[in-house]
């Protein structure tokens, strides 16, 4: 997917929060966002990959503001919060759990979020339908499948993607799942090291991207990576990044699953803002 006019407004405010959860002086962070400034209108054209040049921009401002992870403990409350509360969903069956692993996508883990909100919110997500649904033809597909390759998007609802997996394995038993993370921190994306923490490996097998960027742009990636994308019988990609990098493949076993949060999201798949989707562009 390439930048629509809102990308850049929208990595300027990411930028935003970068700067304000890692610095704490008004005049440095006047500087880090002039900075910021001057790098978006070098790393982004009509050819950007949102996903891409914005996750370039944060790893620039990230040294420029000599803070390698300014999101850290909003990613820890994340996972604590997430944690807790999907123990309240584990007699869910595989279809129910797969609209949880999207409810983890919809919702903000984030400071002063109340727990019990978090609960009612996630509840009414799951009570809705998906805008397109195609579980059931990703289903099949797994059923005569050797290797699943399940990409997730951020820390917080990567709980509620083990909840899936683990679900996953129950219906697909013989099914190798290999779940990828982020080789290092990027906003809140979860990293390996998160996965690790959260114990997929005792449900899956756990590798890296081999990157930072956000998603799994396959010209950013590691070649021990590539060769698992392109060995998998199945991907699942979690989240908007993912899709925003992998969209353009024309790859007829990928998946997405994510909500569309925002304006060219929607746009692009041709949805309502705030749609629920588990789909396949190529069986549409």
């Amino acid at each position: 997917m390439r930048i629509h006019h809102e990308c850049i407004a929208c990595a300027i405010n990411q930028c935003q929060k970068i700067v304000e959860m890692g610095l704490f002086e008004e005049y440095s962070r006047r500087d880090a966002m002039l900075f910021s400034l001057r790098r978006a209108s070098e790393l982004f054209s009509k050819d950007s990959i949102p996903a891409v040049a914005g996750g370039l921009l944060f790893l620039d401002l990230y040294k420029a503001i000599g803070n390698d992870d300014p999101f850290q403990k909003y990613k820890r409350l994340s996972n604590e919060i997430a944690r807790e509360l999907v123990g309240h969903f584990r007699d869910s069956d595989l279809g129910t759990a797969l609209k949880l692993a999207i409810a983890g996508n919809v919702v903000d883990f984030s400071v002063g979020y109340d727990p019990q909100k978090l609960e009612d919110d996630i509840k009414q997500v799951v009570s809705e339908s998906l805008a397109i649904d195609h579980s059931n033809e990703l289903f099949d597909r797994l059923k005569c499948a050797k290797t699943l390759l399940y990409l997730v998007d951020n820390c917080g609802e990567i709980y509620f993607d083990r909840l899936f997996i683990e679900k996953l394995r129950e219906n697909f038993p013989n099914l190798r799942i290999i779940v990828a993370g982020k080789e290092e921190p990027i906003i809140n994306d979860a990293t390996v090291d998160d996965l690790v923490e959260a114990g997929f490996g005792e449900v899956a097998e756990v590798v890296s991207t081999g990157s930072r960027l956000p998603g799994a742009p396959l010209d950013h990636v590691s070649e021990t990576f590539l060769e698992i994308f392109r060995s998998a019988d199945v991907i699942i990609a979690k989240g908007q990044a993912n899709f925003e990098t992998l969209s353009e493949t024309g790859d007829p076993r990928i998946f997405f699953l994510l909500k569309a949060k925002c304006p060219p999201i929607a746009r692009e798949i041709g949805v309502p803002i705030g749609s629920l989707l588990c789909f396949n562009p190529l069986l549409r």
